[in-house]
């Protein structure tokens, strides 16, 4: 495993993803440390999932709507001031 600090990591970018195909790359950043992993793009594009709208997505409010409420919102705020 190789430790790396977030400064060396920007610097010398393609470096560490390169390494990363091979070996464990971790970069510290103060008290946090965070791994850098190679996931070939096969294994990422199997991990999808999409899911189809439900009943909460069809009973939301629109755009229009939702704009619509903020601007009363702001009218009755402005209003009381």
């Amino acid at each position: 495993m190789t430790v790396i600090s977030s400064s060396e990591f920007f610097i010398n970018q393609n470096r560490y993803f390169d390494m990363a195909i091979e070996e464990e790359v971790c970069i510290q950043s103060g008290d946090n440390m965070f791994q850098l992993r190679y996931t070939p793009i096969e294994e990422v594009k199997r991990e999808r999932v999409y899911f189809e709208p439900d009943e909460d997505f069809y009973n939301s409010v629109t755009k229009d709507e939702l704009l619509k409420g903020i601007h009363e919102d702001i009218d009755v705020f402005f209003a009381n001031k």
